[in-house]
């Protein structure tokens, strides 16, 4: 008996689906793709002088200006990382705002297919534009500065939170809204009791996701004169000041740390329920 069996799964092993040539074609595939890629890259070696750079950039960074570190007006580090946490959190609330209302009109357990397909399409072009070019787009409207700042990255995060806002509303246990309904609550009831507790801890997990790349971009957005510490990062760059470089990188490093932990810690909290 234990032998006929045995005879069964080696028969129905050896009729398994042969996949290893679908295998061999995506590798053959995807090394002639990388093969093409390196054709549009051209090395020409580290100059002289450009080593001579690399090392005053380094020696730099590690050697950041105490001076600017422990300067606590507006043009210090502390002002300026401020803003650019400042600039983080407003652009991920816009961002919420404008995105969450969309989300539920997006999801298909909710609405009808041609309305969600609409709305997802429009989500996916607002995702396209990176906050840099929303950025160069909204300086002419609300001039230099730190709205210009919050605008562009209250756009970018519309679409990543919107995007996956939809995912937990679609995953929604609508059991639960059904047993309510039957029970007859209210529609008021059955949003506070039945969609609200499914849905919040991961909107705050999305949220937190945001915020964490909105404090990177807004980094970035300085760059073009959207406030934040870009700015005088970029003029500490051109201007070759690598001390002063390395001061407001040491900076960004400890506010991203200090971000992650705080947020890691809500993370691990709302898991938790």
């Amino acid at each position: 008996m234990r032998g006929k069996m045995n005879s069964q799964i080696i028969e129905e092993y050896n009729r398994r689906p042969k996949k290893w040539f679908y295998y061999l074609l995506i590798f053959i595939i995807l090394l002639a793709i990388s093969i093409w890629s390196t054709s549009v890259v051209h090395y020409h070696g580290v100059s002289e002088h450009g080593a001579l750079i690399a090392k005053n950039i380094f020696t730099g960074i590690f050697h950041p200006d105490s001076s600017l570190i422990f300067n606590f007006t507006e043009t210090g580090l502390a002002y300026l990382l401020l803003q650019t946490f400042a600039i983080g959190i407003l652009g991920t609330l816009v961002g919420a705002i404008i995105a969450v209302p969309l989300s539920f009109l997006a999801a298909t357990n909710l609405v009808p297919n041609w309305l969600a397909y609409l709305i997802r399409f429009v989500l996916m072009a607002i995702r396209t534009i990176p906050s840099f070019i929303y950025a160069l787009l909204f300086i002419p409207v609300v001039g230099l500065g730190s709205s210009a700042g919050v605008m562009a990255l209250g756009f970018e995060s519309i679409g990543m939170i919107a995007k996956l806002f939809i995912e937990a509303i679609e995953d929604l246990d609508m059991g639960v809204i059904e047993a309510m309904d039957a029970a007859g609550a209210t529609t008021f009831q059955k949003i506070r009791f039945g969609v609200l507790p499914q849905l919040l801890p991961d909107l705050y997990s999305i949220l937190l996701y945001r915020l964490d790349m909105n404090l990177r971009d807004a980094a970035i957005l300085g760059l073009v004169g959207a406030g934040g510490i870009g700015a005088p990062l970029s003029f500490a760059m051109s201007g070759y000041k690598w001390s002063s470089v390395g001061a407001i990188l040491l900076g960004l490093l400890v506010l991203i740390i200090f971000v992650e932990l705080i947020s890691s810690r809500i993370r691990k909290k709302l898991a938790k329920g």
